[in-house]
């Protein structure tokens, strides 16, 4: 019933395209998931206990979610529907629905599955909890986003969530060995065709699969029967790397970036910066995620950070791509060999979190504006003390918090960079307001 991403296609599906042809039939024939699939994991025993169950498989495209899904069909002898949430609605869902009712008065048990079950909405995802709850349905999702955010709590709460990887280089190795081997054995590719293609596959299958569709298709045309790294680089349309700007990919590499800069490695933080531009990350975006890395994990440790981060902006702004990238890869490496400090970035949190929940304490009378006679009379900033006309500038022992107010201490310089000095200079000054008889 399902034709599965690998083994050696009938005489018939010659024609279906080469990720049909080479779809895998059974677990031992798929490439890669081994995570799920090797011995004694999730998913063989899934295999192995002859008994299916809802599931959301959860990975990014190319890695066998529809796949896995058709063979759970297979193995277990169940009939298969299967919908698109991009293309699918209530209607379609009901049709399905009716289809497993007429299925089971068979005996037969039917499997829905679901790709992109991420963009059907609350109540569409609703609709199926009936019928998985009944036992009519074992329900399959596919999704490239995160099922916590994306599929809701009570769909999910009945469901087993397994998460697939992007194949490794190695496994794309053997997929492409495979393909060559048994769809296009008129073809020979040298080593730096094949490192080229798996490249630009990028951990996908089905992409690689289809990219060398179209490498076959550009070398028959051509007449070529060996396939070197200039034919690819020739022919071949460009191809950016795989990259939802929607999606987990591209928080997870941000998130990756903006972990690189923290932790002082400027070699990390320019790979992912890189891999963000090649990916098709609007470098616009880039530009201010880097300068609220500055302000948050830098600070008043170097100022000069904040001031690079804007210039690299800028520059960006005057120049455009590709120049203007070169501001920001600087940019980033400033700020990861940067001295580090959060310690502003707390300071904030803690007193916008002190404020959001205390009450409106009135602002003390010497701190008052007193622009009027009355405001005068009234004592508006009697007893101000001009810190200019105090020694060092200095007016020791004033207190500027509310009457009642004790001092929270929320800036906590770090000894690191200029932040240091500033912590030096607090210090001093707290001494001389004890001095003053501030308590």
């Amino acid at each position: 019933m399902a034709d599965d991403l690998f083994s050696q296609p009938p005489d018939e599906d010659r024609h279906a395209p080469l990720a049909e042809q080479l779809r895998p039939r059974t677990p031992d024939e798929v490439i890669g998931q081994q995570h799920l699939l090797g011995p004694g994991k999730p998913l063989r025993l899934a295999f192995e206990s002859g008994q299916p169950h809802s599931m959301i498989l959860w990975g990014p495209p190319g890695v066998g979610k529809t796949t896995l899904a058709r063979m759970m069909a297979t193995q277990f002898q169940c009939e298969f529907i299967a919908l698109s949430a991009v293309f699918s609605g209530i209607k379609e869902v009901r049709e399905a629905v009716s289809q497993a009712e007429m299925w089971r008065g068979q005996g037969k048990r039917t499997i829905l599955f679901v790709d992109e079950i991420h963009r059907f909405n609350k109540a569409q995802q609703d609709g199926f909890l009936p019928f998985v709850e009944s036992g009519l349905l074992t329900f399959i999702g596919a999704t490239t986003e995160n099922p916590s955010f994306e599929v809701n709590s009570a769909l999910l709460s009945r469901a087993s969530v397994y998460v697939l990887k992007s194949l490794s280089e190695a496994e794309m190795g053997q997929l492409f060995d495979r393909a060559c081997n048994q769809a296009l054995a008129d073809l020979s590719f040298d080593a730096e065709a094949r490192q080229r293609l798996i490249g630009l596959a990028d951990g996908d299958a089905r992409r690689l699969l289809n990219v060398l569709e179209q490498v076959r298709t550009a070398a028959r045309t051509a007449g070529v029967a060996e396939v070197s790294g200039s034919f690819i680089e020739e022919t071949m349309a460009q191809n950016l790397r795989r990259f939802d700007k929607g999606g987990d990919a591209f928080y997870d590499q941000i998130s990756a970036l903006h972990k690189s800069v923290r932790g002082s490695s400027p070699d990390g933080a320019l790979y992912w910066l890189c891999r963000m531009l090649d990916g098709g990350a609007d470098p616009r975006y880039l530009a201010r995620r880097i300068i609220r890395m500055a302000w948050e994990d830098i600070g008043l440790a170097d100022p000069r950070a904040m001031q690079i981060a804007n210039d690299a902006a800028a520059t960006y702004e005057r120049l455009g791509s590709p120049e203007g990238e070169l501001a920001l890869g600087q940019a980033v490496i400033y700020l990861a060999v940067a001295a580090k400090s959060n310690a502003g970035y707390n300071a904030y949190n803690a007193a916008r979190a002190f404020v959001g929940k205390d009450g409106s304490r009135p602002v003390p009378v010497h701190l008052r504006n007193a622009p009027t006679k009355l405001m005068k009379e009234l004592g508006y900033g009697k007893a101000y003390r001009y810190a200019h006309d105090e020694p060092e500038a200095y007016a020791a022992g004033e207190s500027y918090l509310p009457d009642g107010m004790p001092e929270p201490g929320w800036y906590a310089p770090t000894p690191r960079g200029l932040e240091g000095k500033i912590g030096e200079k607090l210090v001093h000054l707290r001494d001389l307001d004890r001095k003053a008889g501030k308590r």
